[in-house]
C-alpha cells in the first residue's frame, strides 16, 4: 500500500485569507491531479505567520474560520483528497474581553469537504521572536486520522520539539507524523531541525514529515526546505530552500510501517543560504508591501555595495536605483568603484553634491559654533543631509530607501540617526562586518539569479572601511578591528556570555569593555532604527529586549 503525499510549501500574506486560501486550493487541484492523495500546507497557513496582535481580533479569526470553509467547499469535489491546513482557532466575537478569549494555534483535517479533526498546538514557544503565549491557550488533545490506509498523527512545530505530542500520537496509532511548521530561519537552523527532527523520529520509532512554510514577513524569512526523515532518523526527502514548491513522496507500508520515499535536495553552504535569505527578505518585503522599486545611497563602501547587488537580485536592476551624494571628504576611488558597480549591475546610477548644503548648515550655524573645533557633529549633518535627500526621493517617486548599516555599527552606536539610519528597510541590520565581506566575496564567485558576474568591484572589497565623513578617516580609528569587535558582539550579544568570561577567553579587557559599552548606550538608537532582516539566532529587534534606561552595569 502506498500513500502519494504533498506539501504545499508556499509563500503566504499575512492578513490575506482569501488570496492564501487560493492559494492551497490551487495547490491542492495541481497535487491532486498529480496523484497526491494528502497534501500538507504549513502552520497558520490560512492567515500568514506571525499574524501577532490581530490573532487579539475576533474579526481576524471569524474570516480566517471563513478562510478554512471556503478551502472545504472548493476541493469538496475531490473526494479521496485529504488536505491539512494550518490555522487559528477560537475566540468568541460576543465576548468582548480578550483576556478570557481563548483561541489556539490550529490545523485541520478536511475532506470531501468537510473538517473532520482540528488539533490545537501543545506546546507554544516564547522565545526569541516568538510570542504565541500572549495569544494562544495550548491545546490538550491529540489527532490521529487515516489518509490512503494509513494513520496519520497531527502535531504543530513546537510540539515535534518535545517528547508528548509525537508520543501521543503513537499511542493513538499513529504509523507517521506529520508536522506542520512555520520556523524562521538564521544560518545553520536547517541543519538543527533535521538533527533535532531525526532524534524524535528515533525516540517516537515513527517517520516524520515536516511541512515547512517560505517566504518574507517583516524581519524574519522562512527558508522552506520541508523534509521527512525515516523511523531511524535518516534523511528520506528535502525540498529546496527559498523557493515555493509542491515537494511530494511515497509513504509506502510495509508490514505495518511507512517507509518514506521521495527526493533530497543537496546540501548548501552557509553563504548561499544566507544570500538567499536575503533576497528573499527584501523581495517580499518590497513586493508584499506595495512599493515600486528601492534606491539607496551607494558610497563606493562595501556595505552599500552588498546592498545593491541583494537588492538586484531581489528585485531587477528596473526597480532599483542608486544615489552618489559626495561630501568635501569623497575620495576619488569612492566616486569611480560606485560608477563602476552601478554599471556593472545595469542600475540608474545619479549623483547628487551634498557640497553645497553642508556649506550652507555650517553657514547657519557659523555664530552657535564660534570657537568650537569641529568634531562628529559637523559628520553627522553630512549624514543627515543624504538621508533628507533620499528620503525626498523616496516621497516624490514612492522607492522604499534601503539603508546600509551592518549588524557590527547597529551594535556599537557607528551610525546616525536620521542619516544613514534614515530609510524604510534595513537589509543587512543582522549581518556583521565580517560576515559583509564573505558575502561580498561569495557573491562575486556566484550569480544566483543571473543578474551578473563579480557585480563588487575589488578594491571595494579590499580597501579600509571608512565614512568619508572627515579626512582620511578609517573605520578602525573609531572602533577594534572588527575580527575583534564581532567576535566579541557574538559572544556577549547573541550568545549571553559575560564580560568576564569573554576576557577569561583570551580578548583584551580594555577591548570587551569598551565594545560591550557601545552596545549598553546605543540602545536609543536601535529603537529607531529600520525594521530589517533577522538571519542570526539573535538580533537586535524581538530577540533582543533591553531598556534604554537602566544603572545596571555588570
Amino acid at each position: 500500500m502506498t500513500l502519494k503525499t504533498g506539501i504545499a510549501q508556499l509563500n503566504f500574506v499575512v492578513g490575506d485569507m482569501a488570496g492564501n486560501a487560493q492559494k492551497i486550493i490551487d495547490a491542492a487541484r495541481k497535487a491532486h491531479a498529480e496523484g497526491v492523495r494528502l497534501l500538507l500546507t504549513p502552520e497558520l497557513s490560512i492567515c500568514g505567520y506571525a499574524a501577532e496582535d490581530l490573532f487579539l481580533r475576533p474579526s481576524f479569526i471569524a474570516a480566517c474560520d471563513d478562510a478554512v470553509k471556503t478551502v472545504a467547499r472548493e476541493l469538496a469535489g475531490l473526494k479521496d483528497l485529504t488536505v491539512v491546513v494550518g490555522h487559528p482557532s477560537g475566540g468568541d466575537e460576543r465576548t468582548k474581553s480578550v483576556a478570557v478569549q481563548r483561541r489556539h494555534n490550529a490545523a485541520s483535517v478536511i475532506r470531501a469537504g468537510e473538517v473532520t479533526h482540528t488539533y490545537a498546538k501543545r506546546e507554544l514557544p516564547n522565545y526569541q521572536v516568538f510570542d504565541e503565549r500572549r495569544y494562544f491557550t495550548p491545546g490538550t488533545g491529540v489527532c490521529v486520522f487515516e489518509a490512503g490506509g494509513i494513520r496519520v498523527g497531527l502535531i504543530i512545530c513546537e510540539d515535534a520539539w518535545f517528547d508528548e505530542p509525537a508520543r501521543l500520537a503513537k499511542e493513538a496509532g499513529a504509523q507517521v507524523i506529520a508536522i506542520p511548521n512555520a520556523s524562521p530561519f538564521h544560518v545553520g537552523k536547517g541543519g538543527e531541525r533535521i538533527a533535532r527532527m531525526a532524534e524524535r523520529a528515533r525516540a517516537v520509532g515513527l517517520p516524520l514529515i515536516y511541512a515547512h512554510l517560505v517566504g518574507g514577513q517583516d524581519e524574519v524569512v522562512f527558508d522552506g526546505a520541508s523534509f521527512a526523515v525515516q523511523a531511524d532518523g535518516s534523511l528520506a526527502v528535502r525540498a529546496q530552500s527559498f523557493r515555493e514548491q509542491l515537494p511530494t513522496m511515497a509513504l509506502r507500508l510495509d508490514n505495518g510501517h511507512v517507509v518514506i520515499e521521495g527526493k533530497v535536495e543537496p546540501d548548501r553552504t552557509p553563504e548561499a543560504d544566507l544570500w538567499d535569505a536575503l533576497v528573499l527578505g527584501v523581495r517580499d518585503y518590497i513586493g508584499k508591501n506595495g512599493f515600486p522599486g528601492a534606491l539607496l545611497g551607494l558610497s563606493g563602501g562595501i556595505d552599500s555595495a552588498l546592498v545593491l547587488a541583494v537588492a538586484v537580485d531581489a528585485l531587477g536592476k528596473d526597480k532599483v536605483r542608486s544615489v552618489m551624494m559626495p561630501s568635501p571628504y569623497t575620495a576619488d576611488i569612492s566616486w569611480i568603484d560606485a560608477r563602476d558597480m552601478a554599471a556593472r549591475l545595469g542600475v540608474r546610477y545619479d549623483e547628487i553634491s551634498i557640497v553645497p548644503q553642508f556649506e550652507a548648515f555650517k553657514a547657519s550655524l557659523a555664530n552657535e559654533f564660534r570657537g568650537l573645533p569641529e568634531d562628529t557633529t559637523e559628520e553627522n549633518i553630512q549624514a543627515r543631509i543624504r538621508g533628507t535627500l533620499l528620503m525626498a526621493l523616496s516621497n516624490k517617486f514612492g522607492s522604499i530607501v534601503l539603508t546600509t548599516g551592518n549588524k557590527s555599527e547597529m551594535a556599537t552606536g557607528y551610525c546616525t540617526l536620521y542619516g544613514d539610519m534614515a530609510g524604510g528597510f534595513a537589509v543587512i541590520k543582522d549581518v556583521a562586518k565580517t560576515t559583509v565581506f564573505a558575502l561580498a566575496r561569495w557573491r562575486n564567485a556566484n550569480d544566483p539569479y543571473g543578474t551578473g558576474s563579480n557585480p563588487i568591484p575589488e578594491r571595494i572589497i579590499t580597501r579600509p572601511p571608512s565614512a568619508e565623513l572627515r579626512p582620511d578617516q578609517k573605520d578602525q580609528d573609531s572602533l577594534p578591528p572588527y575580527e575583534v569587535l564581532d567576535a566579541i558582539l557574538e559572544r556577549y550579544m547573541e550568545n549571553d556570555q559575560s564580560a568576564a568570561e569573554i576576557i577569561a577567553a583570551g580578548f583584551d579587557k580594555a577591548d570587551v569593555e569598551r565594545v560591550t559599552r557601545l552596545i549598553r548606550i546605543n540602545e536609543y538608537k536601535r529603537r529607531q532604527a529600520p525594521v530589517g532582516i533577522r538571519v542570526t539566532h539573535r538580533s537586535f529587534g524581538k530577540d533582543w529586549r533591553y531598556p534604554i534606561t537602566s544603572k545596571f552595569r555588570a
